[in-house]
């Protein structure tokens, strides 16, 4: 490692290391590519949806949706509770009191710091309590730090990481970086709960990350169909097989088509992001290659859609800092569901991470004004 630009970061005393490449994907923007996805093939995406409760007639499902506090009964041939960590809560609700597959919920947390190195390279290090943490350049400016296995009972309460974890994170990667990380370095952090299958393994670590398939439709009653676990790498494969159990219910099925297709804003000339944020820049000259590579990365060739025939920076409407526009939130509002500014901050985009209190607010009021128009 000595000499070579990927030890820089790390302590002297190392001397040997382990290379390997990989891919890599902002989690949320695949999810929202994949409903916009299914919108175009038509599917009906209602966000802020939630299943009350669900009747099995004899050949369909009377399912009571609630949103924005208003119930609706709506018929479905097949229900398939893909609910993550709540799948057995879903199961409740349908009436399913007794069930062969069991979740396990852990908690794993990320921290953020500004960024500890120069370069692309991740770095995966092991812990002195046998688990691996990693290390990603994240955002441009900031790494990201994760993550943590903690058991989650379950229950209702916001899931949040806790001081502990945060020490823990810290103290991991400044066994092996040059530069410690302390818990005041961190900027923001995040929390989630995996929804393992159980397979009974005591350590929440070696628990399998693969998922079970479970139908329910004996006696040729109306199917429900339950995933237990599965994980983001895996989720095409997953909802093939989830189709193959199904088939016998559906009619006119084509089998796999998805290995080739390609999401919303994909078809990229040769794949290249960065050759395609540069011919932005070239055709939209007042954006400054920095804002080009962010609205290459996040919407693909969708960008140009965003941009259309601007010519010049107010033709986007308003600024608010770091590239983003008000015609880029119109986008995020109109094609992704996009509410309100924790939507378009955090789960549409990482902009809280690089936008000030004051540009948050007046998203904030932008959309609350929207919504208020709207009704």
């Amino acid at each position: 490692m000595q000499g070579h630009p990927y030890g820089e970061p790390l302590q002297a005393r190392l001397t040997t290391g382990f290379v390997y490449s990989d891919c890599c994907v902002d989690d949320a923007r695949l999810v929202v590519l994949n409903a916009r996805d299914a919108a175009a093939h038509g599917a009906k995406i209602s966000t802020r949806t939630e299943m009350r409760s669900a009747r099995r007639m004899s050949d369909h499902w009377r399912v009571v949706i609630e949103k924005d506090n208003v119930a609706t009964e709506v018929a479905a041939r097949i229900l398939i509770n893909a609910a993550g960590s709540w799948v057995s809560k879903i199961l409740r609700r349908a009436g399913i009191t007794e069930n062969k597959a069991h979740l396990r919920l852990i908690k794993g947390s990320h921290i953020v710091v500004p960024r500890l190195y120069d370069g692309t390279q991740a770095y995966l290090l092991q812990n002195d309590d046998g688990r691996i943490v990693f290390v990603l350049p994240y955002e441009d400016k900031f790494s990201l730090i994760g993550t943590t296995e903690l058991p989650f009972s379950g229950g209702e309460q916001l899931v949040t990481i806790d001081p502990a974890e945060i020490d823990y994170l810290c103290r991991a990667v400044s066994r092996w970086l040059t530069k410690p990380v302390e818990p005041q370095d961190v900027v923001w952090s995040y929390a989630g709960i995996r929804p393992l299958y159980d397979d009974k393994e005591r350590n929440p670590s070696a628990v399998t990350r693969d998922y079970v398939l479970d139908l329910n439709a004996a006696g040729g009653k109306a199917p429900l169909l339950s995933v237990f676990g599965g994980k983001i790498t895996t989720y095409r494969r997953l909802a093939e097989q989830a189709l193959e159990k199904l088939a016998p219910f559906l009619r006119g099925t084509r089998g796999p088509w998805t290995i080739g297709a390609i999401l919303p804003g994909g078809d990229l000339p040769n794949g290249d992001p960065a050759g395609f944020a540069h011919a932005l820049a070239r055709d939209y000259p007042f954006l400054g290659i920095a804002a080009a590579l962010r609205l290459a990365h996040s919407y693909g060739s969708d960008a140009r859609c965003i941009l259309a025939s601007a010519r010049r920076t107010e033709d986007l409407g308003r600024g608010f800092g770091y590239g983003f526009s008000e015609r880029e939130l119109d986008w995020l509002v109109k094609k992704e569901w996009a509410l309100t500014g924790e939507d378009v901050l955090w789960r549409r985009s990482k902009l809280g991470l690089h936008l000030g209190s004051d540009e948050t607010r007046a998203i904030d009021a932008l959309l609350t004004g929207c919504r208020v128009t709207n009704r």
